[in-house]
């Protein structure tokens, strides 16, 4: 795999003409050509060096709180994935693809020559797709924080019963998602597209746990009490103890994982900004605030 990278520094502004940082700090904003397609990444702050991992159907502009709030004391570098935000379209989108997708961008830092190894922040599908490069490259990160992600949850979320209601879910959300084409926000993946990820995701998730038992580095979890909402009726809260069942069977195996639940549900990293932001900060090992 070739990866070809054109870096631009720009002023202090981003997509809606609001300052992207704070102090004289500049973001810095390059592109990575991979597998036909560009990501485009972005670079900005002070402190350690942090990798943020968006998930599916999010991408760096519905991340921008959270990325300014780990700037003020961590090197952030974010990205689009394959069409998603500033990205380009691409032929495939599996679990697969968006995975190469991050290892290029970690590859450009490697490039970089970062004062020390990043933590590598994933949120949702990201969390998945960190805890799979941390596994197959333990000596390029300095910690793992996953946020409402990488769940070996015991039972899949996709059965025959929901998956008529999943559907129909999708296709009104790729149907809302029109209106932002051409914008920072904008996702390309058809609804189809988007349930066979999701599918695909189910399956990984049920042999992550050995994913997990080959890293060395510590790991944080934040992960919200009700990821599927919280109503009493439906699906919901088979859908939330699923998950909970999930992060207790991982800290089972692995009482070493710090592991935080913010009461919210899976849009934590836009509601709930500060908070995880202030966790990460906190944690004891390399993503917390460097010692002077």
């Amino acid at each position: 795999m070739t990866t070809e990278t054109k870096a631009i520094e720009v002023a202090q502004h981003d997509n809606d003409g609001e300052r992207a940082d704070r102090g004289d700090r500049t973001i810095r904003h390059f592109t990575i050509h991979h597998d036909g397609v560009t990501i485009p990444v972005s670079r900005g702050g002070q402190g350690r060096p942090l990798v943020l991992c968006p998930g599916l159907s999010s991408t760096q502009a519905d991340l921008r709180e959270l990325t300014e709030l780990l700037r003020r004391d961590h090197d952030v570098v974010t990205f689009d994935l394959r069409g998603h935000g500033l990205a380009s379209a691409a032929d495939r989108y599996s679990f697969e693809d968006f995975r190469n997708d991050l290892a290029a961008v970690m590859a450009e830092l490697g490039n970089l020559g970062l004062p020390t190894a990043p933590v590598l922040v994933g949120y949702s599908l990201g969390a998945d797709l960190a805890v799979h490069y941390a596994c197959d490259h333990p000596d390029t990160i300095a910690e793992l924080v996953l946020i409402d992600g990488a769940n070996p949850v015991p039972e899949p979320f996709i059965t025959e019963a929901v998956l008529p209601a999943f559907r129909a879910m999708w296709e009104d959300l790729a149907t809302q998602q029109e209106a932002q084409r051409g914008t920072a926000r904008q996702v390309l993946l058809s609804a189809q597209e988007i349930l066979d990820l999701n599918l695909e995701i189910d399956v990984i998730r049920s042999g992550i746990l050995d994913r997990y038992r080959k890293i060395d580095r510590p790991i944080t979890m934040i992960m919200s009490t009700s990821m599927a909402g919280d109503s009493s009726e439906g699906p919901a809260p088979r859908f939330n103890e699923n998950w909970r069942a999930g992060v207790e069977r991982l800290v089972r195996e692995h009482p070493h994982i710090a592991t935080h639940w913010l009461d919210a549900d899976h849009q934590l990293v836009c509601t709930h900004a500060p908070q995880i932001a202030q966790i990460i900060l906190d944690a004891p090992g390399p993503a917390g605030r460097a010692i002077p």
